[in-house]
This record gives structure tokens, sequence and C-alpha cells, in this order.
């Protein structure tokens, strides 16, 4: 019996990524935000989420991809970290998707910089590539490997 993984799935700039839904808390509309003085300029801000305080990464400064177009308001993908709770700004939610996890593969090496750190892997389906984000990594922003940096300095 082929053993399936369950993705919520979502869109930032062209690219189509996914995270496991067992990591994803909600997903929500456009929230207003506090911002954070002196923080990364990755860090859009801070969230109330029914009480709770969490961190907003803008998932397009994260990726290092050109700004999200004017009048475009970003959409939140609440996920569980082990750092806790931090929401991900994403430009559109797609659907959660069954993949068989025997079809999962490295990232192509058309997939370079940034991005390439932060991508477990990929699933090739029928009509695009469903990029798989590592939360973990793409919420820490500490975590950017020295050859990435090399290329940005």
């Amino acid at each position: 019996m082929e053993v399936e993984k369950q993705f919520c799935t979502f869109y930032v700039d062209d690219l189509f990524l996914g995270v496991e839904v067992a990591k994803v808390q909600e997903v929500l509309r456009y929230q207003e935000m506090t911002s954070v003085p002196l923080s990364s300029p990755t860090v859009s801000g801070l969230i109330n989420l029914r009480g709770q305080i969490v961190t907003a990464i803008d998932l397009r400064k994260r990726l290092e991809l050109n700004g999200r177009p004017e009048g475009q308001l970003p959409m939140n993908v609440v996920v569980r970290t082990n750092e806790g709770v931090v929401s991900m700004l994403v430009d559109s939610i797609g659907d959660v998707l069954e993949v068989p996890d025997n079809s999962f593969e490295t990232p192509p090496e058309t997939i370079d910089g940034i991005t390439r750190h932060l991508v477990l892997g990929v699933y090739k389906l029928p009509d695009s590539l469903l990029l798989i984000l590592d939360t973990e990594k793409a919420v820490n922003l500490e975590s950017v490997p020295d050859e990435v940096k090399a290329k940005h300095a």
C-alpha cells in the first residue's frame, strides 16, 4: 500500500510551495500587524491571534524575491515550529494535496540560492512542481548557509 503525505499548499511569486498539514495551525486572511523596530527586514510585524502574539515572516523577503505588488495583501499560513507559532506571509493559498511519499525527490539544480536551502525536496505533479518548505529553516532567520551568504556579500 502506497503511503501518502498531505501538504497545505500556497503560492509565493511564481513558486508553488507546501508544508506538511500536521505543522499548520491555521490559514488566515490578512491581519493587521504591529511593526517591530530594529527587526530583520524579513519580519513584517506581529499579529494578535486571539490573544497570542505571533511573528509574521514575509516569505517573499525570506526567499529573496521581488516585493508583493502594490495593493496585494498577503495571506497568513500559521505554523507550529520548535520555537513556537509563527505566521508565514504568502501570496495566495492553494489546496491540501495528498501525494505519494515515494515520489519525493531532491531539489533540482534549477533551484538555487536561499530557496534551495529552505526547500526539503520536491514532488513532480502533472502540471507543476511542488516545493516542500522546511518550516524550521524558513522561520529561523539565522539559518543561512555560508555558501549562500558568500554569494550575497
